[in-house]
C-alpha cells in the first residue's frame, strides 16, 4: 500500500450515475485526477420526480461506461488504485445496489481494499478534500433528502443536534418549484425565479421556529405555498411567492442555525469554530449569502464545498474511503445495502405525525 492512498469511489444512491479517482495530498487534502457524473435529468423530467426503477435501469447501463471513463481521465488504471470506495445507503435500494455491488466486484476481483460508505459521511467529509480543516466542526446539512445539524466530531464520530422532522429542505425546494409550475428538478430555477420578486409579498408560516432545539419542519410551508398557488392570478405572483418562500427558508435556517451553534459551543475547548455546509442545497447563492453572514456575525469560520461537490458526486464518496481506510474501517464484501442508514445511530428517529415539543 502506498503513503499517499488513491481510491476509485462509486455514487448511485439516487439519479447520478457517477466515478471519481481521488488522491491524497502531502498535506492532508485531496487531489481529484477525475470526477465522472451522468444525470438522469431527461429520464425523470416527464414524472416530476426519481422514478427508482428507471433510475436501476439507467445505473445499469452506464456505471461500466462511467467507471472506465474516470479512469481514462485519471490517466490511471486498476493497478494504480489502493481501495474501492462505494456508497451502500442511505438511498434508493434499487439503485444502491448497482453501484455498491460493481465495487465490491472491482474489489473482488483485483484482491483489493473495499470500503461502504454512507453517503452522508461523503458529504460530510468532502470540504476536507480542498480545505485543511481541524475536527470537531459544526456541519449543516442540506440535501434533497436530507436536513440535519451535526457535530463532527471525527470520522465515523457524529453527534446530531438536530433534524428536519418532515421534509428535507431540497424536497420542501422541488415541491414549491412543482406547485409553481417549474419542471423537475425545479430548486435552482426556483432560486432564479426569487430574484424577479418581491421577498416581502407573502406571509409565509415558520413552523416549530421558537421550539424544538434546531430540529426544523418544512411541511407547513409547503402546504401554505400549495394553498397561495391556488389563488394566484398573475405570472408575477409566481415569482413573489418564490421569492417569498426563499426569505422564509433563509429565516428558518438563521434562527435553527444560531441555536446549532450554540449547542456547538458547549464543552467545546477549541478556540476555532468552523461551520461547513454541505449538500446539494448548499450550491444555492442566496442561503450562501446568509449563512457567511450569520457565521461571522457568531464568531465561526463558514466553509462550503466546491458546487460541483454539493450535489452527488463520487469524489466525496472516494474521499471518504480514504478518510475511513486509514482509520482502518474497512468493510468485507458482504456489506449490505441500506435504505435508511443514520451518521448518529444513537439520535431517535424523530420523523412521523404527532411529534410534540
Amino acid at each position: 500500500m502506498r503513503e499517499k492512498l488513491t481510491f476509485l469511489g462509486i455514487e448511485t444512491s439516487c439519479d447520478e450515475t457517477a466515478a471519481s479517482v481521488v488522491r491524497e495530498k502531502a498535506n492532508g487534502t485531496g487531489e481529484i485526477l477525475s470526477n465522472v457524473v451522468s444525470s438522469q435529468i431527461e429520464e425523470h423530467k416527464e414524472f416530476g420526480g426519481v422514478v427508482p426503477e428507471i433510475a436501476a435501469r439507467a445505473h445499469v447501463e452506464k456505471i461500466e461506461f462511467i467507471i472506465k471513463k474516470a479512469l481514462k481521465e485519471s490517466n490511471l488504471n486498476f493497478n494504480n488504485i489502493d481501495g474501492i470506495s462505494a456508497t451502500a445507503g442511505p438511498g434508493l435500494i434499487v439503485c444502491l445496489t448497482v453501484g455498491l455491488n460493481t465495487g465490491k466486484a472491482i474489489a473482488g476481483s483485483l484482491e483489493k481494499p473495499f470500503v461502504a460508505v454512507n453517503h452522508l459521511e461523503g458529504h460530510a467529509l468532502s470540504p476536507k478534500i480542498n480545505n485543511k480543516i481541524k475536527f470537531p466542526y459544526l456541519l449543516l446539512l442540506i440535501s434533497g433528502g436530507h436536513t440535519q445539524f451535526l457535530k463532527v466530531n471525527g470520522v465515523n464520530n457524529y453527534e446530531r443536534l438536530g433534524t428536519t422532522i418532515d421534509d428535507a429542505l431540497g424536497e420542501a425546494f422541488d415541491k414549491t418549484a412543482k406547485l409553481l409550475g417549474i419542471e423537475f428538478p425545479g430548486g435552482p430555477k426556483l432560486e432564479e425565479w426569487a430574484k424577479k420578486g418581491d421577498k416581502n409579498y407573502f406571509k409565509l408560516p415558520k413552523p416549530i421556529l421558537k421550539k424544538g432545539g434546531c430540529n426544523m419542519s418544512f411541511a407547513g410551508l409547503k402546504t401554505a405555498v400549495l394553498r397561495i398557488s391556488k389563488e394566484i392570478k398573475k405570472e408575477k405572483e409566481k415569482y413573489h411567492l418564490a421569492a417569498s418562500f426563499q426569505k422564509t427558508i433563509n429565516e428558518i435556517l438563521h434562527t435553527k442555525t444560531i441555536v446549532a451553534m450554540d449547542n456547538f459551543l458547549k464543552n467545546k475547548k477549541n478556540k476555532t469554530n468552523t461551520f461547513v455546509i454541505a449538500g446539494g442545497v448548499a450550491s444555492n447563492l442566496s442561503i450562501r449569502q446568509n449563512l457567511i453572514k450569520l457565521s461571522k456575525e457568531k464568531n465561526f469560520i463558514p466553509v462550503f464545498p466546491p458546487v460541483n461537490l454539493c450535489s452527488d458526486n463520487a469524489a466525496m464518496i472516494a474521499w471518504a474511503g480514504i478518510e475511513r481506510y486509514k482509520n482502518n474501517l474497512i468493510d468485507n464484501l458482504e456489506f449490505p445495502s441500506k435504505a435508511r442508514w443514520p451518521l448518529d445511530s444513537s439520535a431517535p428517529f424523530l420523523k412521523g405525525p404527532g411529534l410534540k415539543f
